[in-house]
């Protein structure tokens, strides 16, 4: 399995969550205005096979969907999560994760809310750097975690 794909993807797109709304370019002849976000995604789409789908506010991946988070406290709080995902927040990022595989993850720091809405008792594996097990889910469970310094995950 290579964990290296999804990880730049992970990387690359928490960076274009973090994009602001710029000025229109040649590929934009109408000359309206595009996030950030919708121009690195479109960037991920030409270089990347995997990705699925991509738009100005989500970027879908083949077992992954990336958004930014919902806001205020009430949202984070109660963090929607469909049933069979493992849903996470790190740094205003909101991570779907609906795949069985291990993603390898980069720049994780902070807090942020949780919700593992998958089969009952499935459990999710959070990995410190050097691969041991630094804490884990076990389906239904929410809460907020820490996620430094979380290096890889595998929601089931």
């Amino acid at each position: 399995m290579n964990v290296k794909k999804p990880a730049a993807m992970l990387i690359a797109t928490t960076a274009l969550l973090a994009g602001t709304t710029v000025a229109a370019s040649a590929a934009d002849p109408a000359g309206t205005r595009v996030t950030g976000l919708q121009q690195q995604a479109e960037q991920v789409l030409a270089s990347h096979p995997k990705v699925l789908h991509a738009s100005a506010d989500a970027v879908r991946y083949e077992g992954l969907t990336v958004t930014a988070a919902p806001t205020g406290k009430a949202a984070l709080k109660d963090l929607a999560c469909a049933y069979g995902h493992l849903c996470m927040v790190v740094k205003g990022t909101k991570f779907d994760f609906y795949k069985c595989q291990t993603w390898t993850v980069n720049n994780w720091t902070g807090d942020g809310p949780f919700t593992n809405n998958q089969t009952p008792g499935t459990v999710a594996k959070f990995y410190n750097r050097d691969g041991s097990v630094r804490w884990t889910s076990t389906a239904y469970q929410a809460g907020t975690a820490t996620w430094d310094p979380i290096w890889s995950l595998r929601p089931c």
